[in-house]
């Protein structure tokens, strides 16, 4: 490999801040406040040290300390899914949460690897790249793992839609997530876009990646075997993230934006592409021991981690990192958070083949340092000592914070200010143009302005994509075996009820896998809240949190590992709780799997489960009334598995011809958007009040089409299951059709669904 340009050295008017001075200097003033480092943090940094940290080493301790890196007001919350069983339906899960990501079993030898995480705050102050830099870093995650990435998911959240600011993020966001990952030729399958406008100043940018291995290509990130080299490859260390998210997303923004800008750093999807397949084949020849993706909180992050994981020890010379700015100091090359890089594990033996592999995809690869005995992680930096520390007191013996936490004051009075009170539609043309209103509002409408701009289908292993209720990909093509993926959040119902919102984010996920066909087996979390300094907001935390663990309990499904993200709030107003949960499920036969447009003429309408009022913090509620209050729909888990279990037979059996879950906007949406899909309307008769049937959001429920002859084994399969049928209708038409209500043309449907993104964003 080419050799890389020594980093300058200091001159001697700059006196390096060695371990040696740091003992001789005990009295030097740091600037530990300004990193991020309460009072109490520096001094424990003092005692575990017995002594002043010197400048690189508080470099270090100040991102890996960092609320985005440590969790340290989360993790005493997140214990609790570490209490769930971590067997899924199909068998045991063969990585959880600590590692890069998790790893389920999916049958036939196939395990696959899937994470959510969040960029919110580089996403504000840098549309862009704050977005694109947020999918590289997970499909790294995923890499680490030693998986192929296959797939990428989106769930965003945006501002009013009409807001000045949402029209200048929004834009940038959408090209950074689609310019990343078609560059990378991953297929984007699913996600969500909400607006809100909490949310406005806070967008939330969460990424989810999906891998595939077989059981023995499993790798984790650990240093071990004393002698083994420390290899860094992948793109040089710039000066591009400097602290980056690690500190970026550890504090609120202040009213007028970020009070800290750290830069965000700078994608390179191209050169990401060349360190897949490189990774790959280093998996593939055998040469890798250990290895760890460097994202937030870069090389303080893979050296401390890999060298906790492992033995305990490492010795890594600063000076030999390959640069592209030769001015920057250890400081700045310890926290840089420059993407497409990984740092690997390599045996002496194998070194030669490691970086011929490197030097065929033309990647750089530098060995830095090696594995130790010594239990401590030495950095050298031309030939002096900046960092000697107990690695693990870096990676991963962080603070540990028991914030307090309060139900809110206000708490009792918006669960008290029910819809009760606000007025209904009585007639049928009511019916109707509130149909179109709600059809038409940023949250319900069309979201392909966004979705076009993403290749779903490139690789030829998409099944299913957006506007689908799950996102489907194949990854055996003789056996058609595939997994079926779906991230859901209502952050209205969270607020209302933050443990019975995560349940409903949880049940509407599993349901929108379930209904597509897929068997759920697992579940990632990417918890976005506002300041944990808040009692409020901790109290929304730790309900939600337990609200996750115990369903998760309930469906027997575990959670695999996730992201916390903290202080996505401007000023004192904190966005909407939003636990947005990802669940996986296996498909057996992905040519067997269920899609939500009605199919043709003459197939029977079914509802399935039971419709209730429950109309508090729905979409009807929001667009007709503006208003936020009540509780939110009742959560029966056991409805979820019972709906989720039959569906999966419905589709391997063959017995539907269109299945859609119902969520947002009730049944109307659904049979709105299954007209929509391929421009076949249906006609429908209900019982009791029809605005109720119409726009209730209950939970647990399906819109299922089935051909007449085969009605009558549908419904005694679904009384097998103890799922309630009723038929409501037939399929064919050019207009939905509510009988002794109204009746409106698809294609009227269609241009309310489809106008309103285009118009705002002036397309």
């Amino acid at each position: 490999m080419t050799e890389a340009p020594a980093a300058t050295a200091p001159t001697p008017q700059t006196r390096l801040d060695t371990v040696e001075n740091a003992a001789a200097t005990p009295d030097r003033e740091l600037p530990w406040a300004d990193l991020g480092l309460k009072t109490d943090e520096y001094e424990r940094i003092v005692e575990i040290l017995g002594r002043r940290p010197t400048g690189a080493e508080l470099a270090m301790y100040s991102v890996m300390w960092s609320e985005h890196c440590s969790y340290k007001s989360s993790k005493v919350h997140l214990k609790k899914f570490g209490e769930l069983s971590q067997e899924t339906p199909l068998g045991k899960t063969l990585a959880g949460i600590g590692e890069n990501a998790g790893v389920i079993d999916v049958g036939q030898g196939y395990a696959v690897t899937f994470k959510v995480e969040s960029h919110n705050h580089p996403s504000y102050v840098e549309p862009y790249q704050g977005a694109a830099t947020g999918v590289g870093g997970i499909v790294r995650d995923i890499l680490a793992m030693g998986a192929r990435p296959v797939a990428v998911m989106d769930p965003l959240r945006f501002g009013p839609l009409d807001a000045p600011d949402t029209r200048r993020v929004l834009p940038g966001i959408v090209a950074g997530v689609g310019g990343y990952g078609n560059c990378l030729g991953l297929p984007n399958i699913g996600g969500e876009v909400v607006f809100d406008e909490t949310y406005l100043g806070n967008p939330l940018v969460n990424a989810l990646c999906v891998g595939v291995l077989r059981h023995e290509q499993l790798h984790t990130a650990h240093a071990s075997g004393v002698g083994n080299k420390v290899v860094l490859y992948g793109a040089r260390t710039g000066g591009d993230g400097i602290g980056g998210v690690s500190v970026l997303a550890s504090e609120t923004f202040s009213d007028s934006g970020p009070t800290k800008r750290p830069s965000v750093q700078v994608g390179d999807p191209f050169m990401e592409k060349l360190l897949i397949e490189c990774t790959l084949e280093l998996f593939d020849a055998g040469v890798v021991a250990g290895i760890q993706d460097l994202g937030g909180a870069g090389l303080s992050c893979a050296t401390s981690e890999l060298a906790s994981a492992g033995d305990g020890g490492m010795h890594v010379e600063l000076d030999t990192v390959p640069l592209r700015d030769s001015t920057l100091s250890p400081e700045e090359i310890l926290m840089s958070e420059s993407q497409e890089r990984m740092m690997a594990v390599v045996e002496p033996q194998h070194l030669e083949a490691f970086m011929d592999i490197c030097g065929r995809w033309d990647v750089e690869a530098t060995v830095v340092g090696e594995v130790t005995e010594t239990g401590r992680l030495i950095i050298d930096w031309h030939g002096e000592t900046v960092v000697d520390v107990p690695p693990r007191s870096v990676a991963h013996d962080g603070p540990t914070y028991h914030r307090p936490y309060a139900r809110p004051d206000w708490q009792d009075a918006l669960q008290a200010d029910t819809t009760a009170s606000l007025a209904r539609p009585q007639t049928g043309e009511e019916l109707r143009s509130t149909l179109l209103a709600v059809l038409g509002s940023p949250n319900q409408a069309d979201k392909s302005w966004i979705t076009d701009q993403y290749d779903r289908y490139v690789r030829g292993n998409t099944v299913l994509a957006q506007p689908e209720d799950a996102g489907i990909v194949r990854i055996d093509d003789e056996t058609n075996l595939g997994v079926a993926v779906s991230t859901d959040c209502n952050g209205r119902f969270a607020k209302l009820d933050p443990y019975a919102g995560a349940q409903l984010a949880l049940a509407e996920s599993y349901r929108n896998v379930g209904v597509a066909g897929g068997l759920p087996l697992a579940v990632t979390d990417c918890l976005n809240f506002g300041s944990p300094e808040d009692p409020a907001v901790m109290w929304q935390f730790e309900q939600a949190t337990s609200g996750l663990k115990d369903a998760c309990e309930v469906l027997g499904i575990p959670v695999t590992g996730g992201n916390v993200s903290f202080y996505n709030q401007t000023g004192e107003t904190a966005i909407l709780p939003t636990p947005v949960v990802g669940v996986l499920g296996v498909v057996a036969d992905v040519t067997k799997r269920l899609t939500q447009g009605f199919a043709g003429e003459g197939d029977a309408v079914l509802l399935l489960g039971t419709t209730r009022d429950e109309l508090d913090g729905s979409a009807w509620s929001q667009v007709a009334h503006d208003h936020l209050g009540g509780l939110p729909p009742q959560v029966d888990l056991a409805a979820e598995k019972a709906l989720a279990d039959l569906m999966v037979a419905v589709s391997e059996q063959g017995l539907a011809t269109a299945a859609h879950d119902l969520s947002d906007g009730g049944l109307a949406i659904a049979l709105a958007e299954a007209s929509i899909r391929h421009g076949v309307g249906a006609s429908v008769d209900l019982d009791g009040d029809p605005f109720v049937g119409l726009f209730s959001e209950s939970t647990a429920r399906a819109l299922v089409t089935v051909r007449p002859e085969q009605l009558e084994a549908f419904t005694t399969l679904a009384s097998s299951y103890g799922v309630p049928v009723a038929r409501i209708g037939s399929t064919g038409g050019a207009d939905l059709v509510v009988e002794g209500q109204f009746a409106v043309p698809v294609a009227e449907l269609r241009e309310t669904w489809t106008a309103t993104i285009p118009a705002a964003m002036g397309a």
